[in-house]
């Protein structure tokens, strides 16, 4: 797994199930995921030891670590694990 960037989240996020990470306003928050398909609004990333999707709309990107980009499709990495 490449982390591709980090951003600032812009404000406070609570997901709808255990798929979703959590943030609140100010926090450092790591993309890892850009999801294409029917979910192109939303990336997977870390927040502390938290892994999870967002909606991408939610961060201010403030460091890029690679100019990769790793996509992949939402019918396969949007599985419940609840």
């Amino acid at each position: 797994t490449v982390l591709m960037c980090r951003g600032k989240a812009m404000q406070d996020f609570k997901g709808p199930d255990c798929r979703f990470v959590n943030f609140k306003k100010g926090e450092a928050v790591y993309v890892y995921y850009k999801l294409i398909g029917k979910s192109t609004e939303l990336w997977a990333g870390s927040v502390g030891s938290d892994f999870g999707y967002f909606p991408k709309d939610l961060l201010e990107i403030n460091h890029n670590y690679s100019n990769e980009e790793l996509e992949l499709p939402t019918d396969v990495s949007l599985i419940c694990c609840c």
